[in-house]
């Protein structure tokens, strides 16, 4: 899909689900990354994150786009637009827009992965287990001040 059929696509579901125009810009925005979509309270434009499309179809775009034509909407009519406000709220069981996108399959994995590095001294075989790296030119063993030895790395998932 290209951003021109991207501003199609948002402008019909603009007046079928809202009876009101989109008259500002809708794009896509390779930057974004935890969120599917967003509005620019400042210009009045929309940016869509590309992969939500790839990753999950069509349904899950109309379903962002219908969330962020809601802050949209309620934004220029001076009502609360904000995902705390009851009139937000509303609009989105109205028009039937998720309160949130669905998490992408790839940052599932990069959430539940985690590594756990295990460090141990070379004079008192004492363990450390860290979550992050750490400089063993910098730091020795708090016990006896002895050199930490990098021993392995566990993936768990």
């Amino acid at each position: 899909m290209e951003e021109r059929q991207l501003q199609s696509m948002v402008e019909k579901i603009s007046v079928a689900s809202f009876g009101k125009p989109f008259k500002h810009q809708a794009m896509f925005n390779p930057r974004l990354r935890s969120t599917g979509g967003r509005y620019l309270l400042g210009t009045h434009n929309i940016e869509i994150n590309k992969k939500y499309l790839e990753q999950l179809g069509e349904k899950e775009l109309i379903g962002i786009i219908k969330h962020e034509l809601c802050h949209y909407h309620l934004h220029l009519e001076g009502k609360g637009y904000q995902h705390r406000d009851l009139e937000f709220k509303q609009l989105l069981k109205k028009v039937g827009a998720p309160r949130f996108c669905t998490q992408l399959p790839d940052m599932k994995m990069k959430h539940t992965q985690k590594k756990i590095l295990i460090y141990q001294c070379a004079k008192c075989q004492l363990s450390y287990k860290r979550k992050r790296s750490i400089d063993t030119s910098r730091y020795v063993c708090g016990k006896c001040r002895g050199k930490l030895l990098k021993v392995k790395e566990e993936i768990l998932l």
